[in-house]
């Protein structure tokens, strides 16, 4: 499998990380084509791979999957690049926070286009990548995504494209959501007397811990909540700090609101 990347941030070196672990692909086979030179210099040092200032060459490479990684703001300028240079039998993969099939279809004009929405823990190979495919893409293309997202996590194909936008909300942005909660709750701990050292200690496992249960478990989280919650309790008290300060229905909409400039970048 030959791949190029237009774009080199950190969500294509996941993704590099991870075809190189799974051997899908040697590095001789991987190409990325990014402007900031110290980044290609990075990049090629780091993982042997090729690395090119030039958009265009990622498609001359005799790539099977040429992978846009790019920030939604030059899609159009990157798109443009590259418009009539696709071969048939190319498939054009998309990581691109809000860019529609449909979009990438017509700036393109080519037609076998995957659109996929990973995260952050992508890079540790514990991440989700949502995804869906234009009726272009045959089987054999649906399996190659499969195994070229498969080492960065668990992969999920949706037929419904509306469901991409959906999960960059959920999933894509919700590390962020947990990371903040984190930080949160290390600063609770500080504020009691804690030193750092120790809040963050205890912080961090007890999410390693909870998260733990909730895969190995198979429980619903109510369920899980309500096992530690004792009627009159010190966790009782907490929970009803955390109602009354509008703790469920902020989250709710803080979802909703990365939802609604998921939808705005797609009109970009």
């Amino acid at each position: 499998m030959i791949i190029s990347f237009i774009g080199g941030g950190a969500m294509c070196e996941a993704i590099v990380q991870g075809i190189l672990s799974a051997k899908s692909a040697n590095c001789a086979d991987i190409l990325i084509a990014e402007p900031n030179e110290e980044r290609r210099v990075k990049l090629k040092k780091q993982y042997g791979i090729k690395t090119t200032p030039n958009n265009t060459d990622a498609i001359h490479n005799n790539a099977d999957i040429i992978v846009l990684s790019i920030k939604p703001q030059v899609l159009a300028a990157v798109t443009h690049e590259l418009k009539d240079l696709l071969k048939p039998q190319q498939l054009l993969l998309s990581i691109v926070a809000g860019a529609k099939l449909d979009t990438i279809i017509k700036s393109t004009n080519h037609d076998s286009v995957i659109r996929v929405m990973p995260n952050t823990p992508a890079q540790i190979g514990a991440g989700v990548s949502v995804w869906t495919a234009t009726p272009a893409v045959d089987g054999e293309k649906k399996e190659m995504t499969a195994e070229l997202l498969n080492p960065l996590g668990i992969e999920i194909y949706v037929e419904d494209e509306s469901m991409i936008d959906m999960s960059t909300a959920l999933s894509g942005s919700g590390p962020a959501y947990l990371f903040a909660f984190v930080e949160s709750l290390i600063e609770a701990g500080i504020s009691l007397g804690m030193s750092k050292e120790l809040s963050n200690e205890l912080v961090i496992h007890t999410v390693l811990g909870s998260s733990k249960m909730l895969n190995q478990t198979g429980m619903d989280p109510s369920e899980l909540r309500n096992l530690v919650t004792s009627p009159g309790g010190t966790t009782s008290a907490a929970l009803s700090k955390l109602n009354e300060e509008g703790f469920s229905q902020s989250l709710i909409m803080a979802v909703k609101s990365a939802y609604k400039r998921s939808i705005e970048l797609g009109k970009l």
